[in-house]
């Protein structure tokens, strides 16, 4: 039952036969946990390197080349076997090395859950582990506490919880005991404290109403193990393109084999000939070439600050057509800041972001100094005065201990040099007002050179109507109803901003008596305050962001902002950052509730911001985003983000402050939580879609040629111009050695520039096999035209032959891998030493070549004869022709493609 916010207290406590003031007596506590169970929740499945070893192997084309390796053994081809076998296990080691370290910094998701927590049992205060707590059970609260169950307030004392995990609230949130609306969102049930979330100030009581998976945290557990991550489209892809080589592969070599026997080739000759072209014709180099590119993107990725656990997710992201993104601490610091002041006379600018303590202060575009503005001083020393927060240094970061908000405060008053070590020793406090909802302020009284002064805070309509004096740079004076009435403006223009504002004012207390340590009633002091000024904070975007979302508008990548903040906060950050464009629209989680999920897949386009969302409802944006076709990344650091980053089509955690759970569903995890680094990410994944795509190519290009060659000659009545060891080693080492550099080809600086490919394109598209053809066609016409010219016109030998024929295949296809980098970019736009890798391997390969003519072993191996530097040269000349059509046939597109624009 999840209705325990509309229920009085009585109400809650009667159902629970709990008694609010002593407790469950023991005896009934341990009843109530047989009943019940353990406050615990269920532990995500634990990894297995064994499994994580075996995933590696799925591939249907790794199959087929473990099939073809055991045949090229059975035929005595023992080290292409032995090569073959090689390259596989190399690619399932890689796999399995990246994804093991990925997977050990997972993290079960019962690591939210506290430890221990303090409990009235049998009406005495008792510690317990935090896994015996029972429906019924009295929690009790104070800063620092993690809670331990979802729980119904019956008492509290200025208590102010951290909900960030839990709903996305950005700001700590006030608490209060009276009853609500059945209808109240959960991120407004402040009636309620819930699992996994924080008290950072203020104690209370209250009455346990779920434990476990009963809880609200155990809800989003229950979503995570329904979502459904499934295959990658590059996973998927891979897939088809196996089968569809598979088929074509097996249909072309047989045939051959069949035309041969036709033709009177000797069966055993054309066999061995069959089975080695089909060998060669699989491209088994391509699951080395996936991993491998796969593999060197995620070290790039990790120099950007994105930690790729699973290797095949990295490609994904170059797809995204949709970023949903979570906005606090994602989009913004995570970290309040206050960002303008107001004082009597000018409005400041602050600079600095998050709990840095560099910064200025800016009026207009002129730098200010606090030390040179009397009122600027004055206003930063009260910030500093009434404050509960401390600032701590944790692994050289700044982190705030007590309310966010007052940590912004005090960060500021930082900023203008007040240090608050030398503040406490100059100005001891004396007694404090608290805050509380009721009041809406709260008052410090300090001893300053034997005075007393009440510092003050809190929400402007109540400060400014206990004020009656302003401070200025010339001193203080009346507060007009002008003054009044431009802070009244002022306040609303910075909430407009989605600044939250706190009003600050001071006050002598010349004449009151104090004793250190006391409380005082609030009737006389906050009285005749002297008004020193407006703070507007809020948790600023990050500075990177908003270039960060125009390059993915200008990638097509739609970003969409999915928060638990207020409304009007989300759409200011929206507009800010240019989430929120013309027509777009913002959606509140009410309101999504009343879409059913077909309506919610219709209007999901419209939407560029989400606030007051819960778990659930990130859930179900998610698989309408999906329903439409769309390639999803989610990015998320809190609890309620985790179930829509498991079925996003890659989810995204923040490194930093991302709940372990949130990693564990997380297909990347960002190390610096922040957007900019996603967009970065997304490049580097289209960087690798392309490099796969442009060695694919050229792997069936070669393929392809090789295949051409044996069924014209087979069909003229030719002998084969090739061997099958020349096939494999064609295949295995040439072209091989060549696609791996090409896998590790630069990013093209464009390739955020365009459109994202749709999750169904194919990875054998039409144009691919377009290509593919047409440079078989060039690479198989030079080769069977060397051949035919040395065999029928010179009237060489055979041998001779099918060495001219072999080596200009090789030369042809080294050659080609420069023109294989861009099928729309040629060759002298690119550079020829922008992949220096690539012309190593080439110059590298053009030796082995030149080295198997020469060492007699080998030329004995292969069938051919020394080649004379005449020879070497005329072989080269024909191998450039394909890549001099291929060239020029870039060049025509590229015009014609100007001419129709």
């Amino acid at each position: 039952m999840n209705t325990w916010h509309k229920l009085s207290i009585n109400e809650a406590a009667s159902l629970l036969t709990t008694d609010v003031e002593q407790g469950l007596a023991n005896n009934e506590a341990k009843k109530r946990l047989a009943r019940y169970g353990q406050n615990k929740l269920r532990k995500g499945k634990p990894f297995s390197a064994l499994v994580i070893f075996i995933s590696q192997f799925k591939s249907l084309i790794i199959w087929v080349l473990m099939g073809a390796a055991a045949v090229s053994a059975a035929l005595g081809e023992t080290i292409d076997g032995i090569a073959i076998i090689a390259i596989v296990v190399l690619n399932a080691v890689i796999g399995f090395i990246q994804e093991y370290r990925a997977e050990k910094s997972a993290a079960a998701l019962a690591r939210l859950t506290a430890p221990h927590c303090r409990v009235m049992r049998g009406g005495h205060s008792v510690v317990i582990d935090a896994t015996t707590v029972v429906p019924g059970d009295i929690l009790l609260l104070e800063g620092g506490d993690l809670v331990a169950a979802d729980a119904r307030l019956i008492q509290i004392s200025v208590l102010r919880i951290n909900e960030a995990p839990l709903t996305g609230e950005s700001q700590a949130v006030g608490k209060f005991t009276d009853g609500l609306p059945m209808e109240t969102p959960l991120a407004e049930r402040n009636n309620m404290v819930f699992l996994g979330t924080s008290v950072t100030g203020g104690t209370g009581r209250a009455l346990v109403v779920a434990t476990g998976m009963e809880t609200e945290l155990g809800h989003i557990a229950k979503l995570l193990e329904a979502a459904e991550s499934g295959e990658t489209p590059l996973q998927r892809q891979l897939e088809q393109a196996g089968r569809l080589l598979l088929m074509a592969c097996f249909g072309i070599v047989t045939l051959i084999f069949g035309l041969g026997l036709l033709r009177g080739i000797a069966p055993f000759e054309l066999f061995l000939s069959s089975v080695s072209l089909a060998v060669a014709a699989i491209p088994e180099g391509l699951p080395a070439v996936v991993t491998i590119s796969l593999a060197l993107g995620v070290q790039r990725m990790v120099q950007r600050h994105a930690l790729v656990r699973h290797l095949a997710s990295v490609e994904t992201l170059g797809r995204a057509q949709v970023i949903c993104t979570d906005k606090t601490g994602t989009l913004t610091m995570g970290e309040m800041t206050a960002r303008k002041l107001i004082t009597s006379t000018s409005l400041y600018r602050i600079t600095g972001e998050g709990y840095g303590t560099e910064g200025a202060f800016f009026s207009g575009n002129e730098e200010s100094l606090p030390s040179q503005s009397p009122e600027l001083l004055a206003l930063l020393r009260a910030l500093a005065a009434c404050n509960d927060a401390e600032l701590t240094l944790v692994d050289n970061r700044l982190v705030v201990i007590g309310d966010p908000t007052e940590g912004a405060l005090l960060v500021a008053a930082t900023k203008g040099g007040i240090s608050r070590g030398i503040f406490e020793t100059e100005m001891p406090r004396l007694a404090t007002l608290p805050f509380d909802s009721d009041r809406k302020r709260m008052t410090v009284i300090r001893s300053r050179e034997s005075h007393s002064w009440a510092f003050v805070k809190g929400a402007p309509e109540v400060i400014l109507s206990r004020c009656t004096l302003i401070r200025t740079n010339q001193g203080v004076r009346e507060l007009t109803e002008n003054d009044r009435s431009r802070m009244i403006q002022a306040n609303a223009l910075l909430a407009h901003d989605a600044l939250r504002v706190l009003a600050v004012a001071e006050r002598s207390l010349d004449g009151f008596s104090f004793e250190e340590g006391s409380v005082v009633s609030d009737t006389e002091i906050e009285q005749g305050l002297t008004l020193l000024g407006l703070v507007g904070l809020q948790d600023p975007p990050r500075s990177e962001v908003k270039e960060a979302v125009a390059k993915c508008k200008r990638a097509g990548i739609k970003t969409v902002m999915i928060t638990g903040d207020h409304p009007d906060t989300a759409r200011a950050i929206g507009l800010e950052l240019g989430i929120l464009g013309k027509g777009d629209e913002v959606l509140v989680g009410a309101e999504l509730d009343r879409l059913d999920d077909e309506a919610l897949k219709q209007h999901v386009a419209k939407v560029s911001v989400y606030a007051r969302v819960t778990a659930e409802h990130k859930l179900r944006i998610v698989r309408a985003w999906k329903a439409q076709g769309a390639v999803v990344a989610m990015t998320g650091d809190g609890v309620n983000d985790a179930p829509a980053i498991k079925e996003a089509s890659i989810g995204i955690a923040m490194g930093i402050t991302g709940t372990e759970v949130t990693k564990e569903a997380a297909d990347m995890i960002v190390t610096d939580d922040n957007f900019a680094s996603i967009v970065a990410a997304v490049e580097e994944g289209r960087g690798i879609y392309d490099n796969i795509a442009k060695t694919l190519a050229y792997l069936l290009g070669s393929s392809t040629g090789e295949l051409m060659v044996m069924l014209v000659a087979v069909l003229l009545g030719w002998p084969l111009p090739l061997l099958p060891l020349h096939l494999l080693w064609i295949n295995l080492v040439t072209d091989g050695f060549a696609a791996l550099a090409l896998s590790t080809d630069p990013i093209d600086p464009d390739v955020l520039s365009r459109p994202p490919r749709h999750s169904q394109s194919a990875l054998l598209n039409r144009n691919l096999l377009k290509l593919t053809l047409f440079t078989g066609l060039l690479a198989a016409s030079v080769t069977l035209g060397v051949f035919a010219y040395e065999l029928y016109i010179i009237g060489n030998s055979l041998d001779h032959a099918r060495d001219a024929a072999f080596t200009a295949l090789v030369i042809t296809g080294l050659l080609r891998a420069f023109g294989a980098r861009s099928e729309q970019r040629t060759l002298w736009q690119i550079g020829l030493f922008s992949n220096l890798r690539l012309f190593l391997v080439v110059a590298v390969s053009f030796a082995l070549q030149l080295a198997i003519h020469h060492v007699p072993m080998l030329q004995t191996l292969f069938q051919i004869e020394p080649v004379s530097l005449h020879q070497c040269v005329t072989w080269i000349g024909v191998g450039f022709i394909p890549l001099i059509i291929l060239e020029l046939r870039k060049v025509i597109r590229h015009r014609s493609n100007r001419i129709r624009q």
